[in-house]
């Protein structure tokens, strides 16, 4: 009965040093992750823009190397893309992206093609940049990725602030309303990951049909 007894409270001694091991991250300041009130609608809406085609910047920076790229269109047509970049950055010259969700073909202006089931680590070894493919085109909607976990924070007018997920930190810096059929879209986002940060710069966007 003493060792059970003695095993109780060890046990209980443990779950409570684990539980005051858990660290809640405290919200940043004006910010909350209740969401306001028309988002289960707004976000419904951008879910079914699924078809388009965008235009603007691309920006890199990391530890290694930054640059920065034009984005002559990215055609989004379902799950699949269509990246169309121009860079004098380490030579990438005008590169092509094409894929869907775990699956990429990249092309160089050399006319080399590369195809991989890894997206992320084929542009990495290809351009030297760290872009988060399979997420970008939910995250430039102003949406979480589907699949894994995600906390979105908001700003005091409402409007969607940060989406954290899989590692990134996704800042929503300016939105305006490129489409009348549909709510305000980012034209700015910057995603941050420990020492890298990706950000886009829209200036056009396009609803296509299906």
């Amino acid at each position: 009965m003493k060792l059970a007894r003695t095993l109780a409270a060890c046990l209980m001694l443990a779950t409570l040093g684990a539980c005051t091991s858990i660290q809640v991250e405290p919200l940043p300041e004006g910010m909350t992750d209740q969401p306001p009130e028309n988002w289960t609608t707004r976000s419904a809406s951008l879910g079914q823009l699924d078809h388009w085609t965008l235009s603007g910047k691309l920006a890199v920076r990391q530890p290694s190397d930054s640059g920065t790229a034009i984005i002559n269109h990215w055609i989004q047509d379902g799950e699949a893309y269509d990246l169309a970049l121009s860079s004098s950055f380490l030579g990438m010259g005008s590169t092509r992206l094409k894929g869907v969700p775990g699956f990429i073909e990249l092309t160089l202006p050399n006319g080399e093609t590369y195809r991989s089931g890894d997206p992320e680590s084929l542009v990495k070894a290809a351009t030297g940049w760290q872009l988060p493919l399979d997420n970008l085109a939910w995250w430039i909607r102003g949406l979480p990725s589907p699949g894994s976990d995600y906390r979105l924070l908001f700003d005091e007018q409402g409007s969607l602030a940060i989406i954290r997920q899989n590692g990134w930190e996704i800042r929503y810096d300016r939105w305006h309303e490129f489409l009348a059929s549909y709510p305000a879209l980012p034209a700015r986002i910057t995603a941050l990951k420990n020492d890298k940060r990706v950000r886009l710069v829209v200036s056009n966007w396009q609803e296509l049909r299906p």
